[in-house]
């Protein structure tokens, strides 16, 4: 990373900004250039769960090759400034890659779905219950994550009800 001092090294925070976020974006290798799409996803145990059809464009190019980048950011803000050249931006992000498992079987969907549904706000409240007209419509990619690093801006401030 060639801005050291924004680096995060803290492994709590970056685990933070994974269990916080809600927006997950993927790149798929597609021959020679980048596929790049945003989910909502679940995160749990160094592993990301995202859920989609169980055909397309995705599917077919994990197919080819498992290996996806990763970027997730925790928030991000524009500040302005009277002075052009003054704007910046106040954020906090992950990148890094991983190594897709396509799940095909109930169990594993159910997993998946209730680690994403947690992860977006479902409680003791929410009925976790899956129709099987739901579960044959969907997959579940399972990302492990196998290299991560973590930055934010050099103005990030602690204080998250600024943002």
């Amino acid at each position: 990373m060639r801005r050291i001092k924004q680096e995060i090294s803290d492994k709590g925070i970056i685990e933070e900004i994974l269990e916080k976020s809600e927006i997950c974006r993927l790149g798929f290798m597609d021959q020679d250039r980048a596929y790049v799409l945003p989910f909502n996803y679940g995160y749990q145990d160094n592993h990301i769960y995202i859920h989609c059809a169980k055909e397309g464009k995705k599917i077919d190019l994990i197919k080819k090759n498992n290996t996806v980048g990763i970027e997730i950011e925790q928030t991000s803000r524009i500040q302005r400034n009277q002075k052009a050249c003054k704007w910046t931006t106040i954020y906090r992000s992950v990148v890094g890659y991983g190594e897709v498992e396509i799940i095909t079987n109930d169990d594993g969907k159910r997993q998946g779905l209730d680690i994403i549904m947690k992860h977006n706000g479902a409680d003791e409240n929410t009925d976790l219950n899956y129709d099987q007209q739901h579960l044959d419509s969907v997959s579940i990619l399972k990302i492990r994550i196998t290299e991560i690093t973590g930055k934010q801006s050099s103005n990030w401030i602690d204080d998250k009800t600024r943002l």
